[in-house]
């Protein structure tokens, strides 16, 4: 009875709530403040180093008597951050901060009403360095390094002007580092020698002071002796490569700004000798390494899990009976990858004859490396430890030979001489970012041709005045 009676309330109650609702005919409609308009402001803004910086947007939909601006950059090492808050509806300042990108953001308040309207944007601060090419040269046994303006002016042996010593002998690679995780961060450039290599300032290519400066100061914990067989840049702004034989990867557990972000750890525990070819492989944001064993002359694993970590041939190998690639019985001289999926391979022979491998592996599970065939090179004297060779995203493979530079189809073979007349021995090949343009170093001239769909190789550009012979290159846009 109690129970029913509960039940009868709750039901009464209901009905009451819903027929109060129901007879509540209200006027609840809100009249919202008029937002102000803005435009004329960008989300993004170049500012040279000691150069006027001029914001002046346009506010309307507000009575203008009642419009009060703020801005704010946001430095991050300001001793006292409200040195860089201002006040006015135009944004007038001598940019004197650093070549730095930098957070900033516009508050419109009505004073009519108290109500705030924030518009968010960033500022980059630039230098003369801010834009342009890093060539790395090598002038009878001199490492040099040479700056291209936007305008193609060659500015020589910058390196030795700025910091007032030669860079370290046996030059191998230059890298500009940035974070892509981050708004591609600029984080420095690296220029890699045989046994060293110095870190600049990407702003004024001075050798960095504040981070690690040279790469034996880039380990925690230093080997006795550096011998760099081949480092590339990791998204996050860091190297990774192989390094006395073994797998070194950049720390990136920190800020990206911190003094120790990018040094080199522990290398990969395993017993290996690697090959310097190594192939970086992405698979939504999953990467891994495609490495050789030089010894055992086998494919190996490497998985990154925060540090990199060696699985040697932990791996089911598919169609051994086309090559089985523990037991390749080789020794590699180069390997590319297109579109991180097919793998070709250059091996030698003990009799000196040169195959191509083509594989697939999978290296973020299920763990497979698929062999899909294994056949004499076509050209055999192409191919030898020097030998210049990039790989492209649509399946083409561009080959340097002596003074020339081949399009080769690993489908079917084919092989296409580019239509570009080169004075001296290819020294580097390299695509541009939209590879629409292959960049071809050669004695001390760059060659820049055109291998877009229906293109084969027309001359767009040649610089000239590199000092020796080209060995690689960079660039900031």
């Amino acid at each position: 009875m109690r129970k029913g009676i509960f039940a009868s309330v709750f039901i009464a109650m209901i009905i009451a709530t819903l027929y109060g609702c129901y007879k509540d005919k209200g006027n609840y409609d809100i009249a919202l403040p008029q937002e102000p308009q803005i435009t004329g402001l960008d989300t993004l803004y170049e500012a040279s180093v000691g150069d006027s910086l001029i914001i002046t947007p346009k506010i309307s939909g507000i009575d203008p008597g009642s419009v009060q601006c703020n801005w704010r950059i946001d430095v991050p090492e300001a001793i006292n951050p409200e040195t860089n808050h201002y006040e006015g509806q135009a944004l007038r300042i001598a940019f004197g901060l650093e070549a730095k990108r930098y957070r900033a953001r516009l508050t419109v308040t009505n004073k009519a009403n108290g109500m705030k309207y924030f518009y968010n944007f960033h500022i980059q601060g630039m230098t003369a360095f801010s834009r342009g090419s890093l060539v790395l040269s090598v002038d009878n046994g001199i490492s040099k390094l040479s700056f291209i303006k936007p305008d193609h002016s060659v500015q020589a042996n910058i390196y030795e002007i700025i910091n007032g010593e030669n860079l370290p002998d046996n030059p191998l690679h230059i890298h500009y580092v940035k974070n892509q995780f981050t708004g591609n961060t600029p984080l420095g450039y690296w220029i890699i020698s045989k046994n060293g290599g110095v870190r600049l300032d990407v702003n004024n290519l001075k050798k960095e002071t504040l981070k690690p400066g040279t790469l034996y100061d880039n380990f925690f914990l230093a080997p006795p002796r550096i011998d760099v067989g081949s480092l590339q840049t990791y998204p996050q702004g860091t190297l990774l490569g192989v390094i006395n034989g073994k797998f070194y990867a950049g720390a990136t557990t920190t800020w990206d700004q911190s003094v120790t972000y990018g040094m080199f750890g522990t290398f990969a525990d395993g017993d290996y000798e690697l090959s310097p070819q190594f192939v970086l492989s992405s698979v939504d944001n999953n990467f891994s390494i495609i490495g050789f064993e030089k010894i055992k002359k086998q494919f190996i694993r490497i998985n990154m899990y925060g540090s990199p970590m060696y699985f040697g041939t932990q791996y089911t190998s598919v169609n051994p009976e086309i090559f089985d690639p523990t037991r390749v019985g080789m020794d590699l001289l180069h390997m590319v990858q297109i579109n991180n999926k097919d793998t070709y391979a250059f091996m030698k022979d003990d009799a000196g004859k040169v195959y191509e491998l083509k594989f697939t592996a999978n290296f973020n599970g299920p763990f497979l490396v698929t062999a899909n065939h294994k056949k004499l090179f076509v050209h055999q004297e192409w191919i030898n430890a020097d030998t210049k060779m990039v790989a492209s995203r649509i399946g083409y493979i561009y080959v340097g030979y002596q003074n020339k530079v081949f399009r080769y189809n690993p489908l079917n073979q084919q092989v296409q001489e580019l239509k570009v007349n080169i004075q001296s021995p290819v020294s580097l090949l390299k695509l541009d970012d939209d590879e629409n343009t292959l960049i071809v170093g050669a004695g001390g001239s760059l060659y820049y041709l055109d291998i877009q769909v229906g293109k084969d190789g027309q001359l767009l550009n040649k610089i000239d005045g590199i000092p020796g012979e080209v060995v690689d290159l960079t660039w900031r846009k």
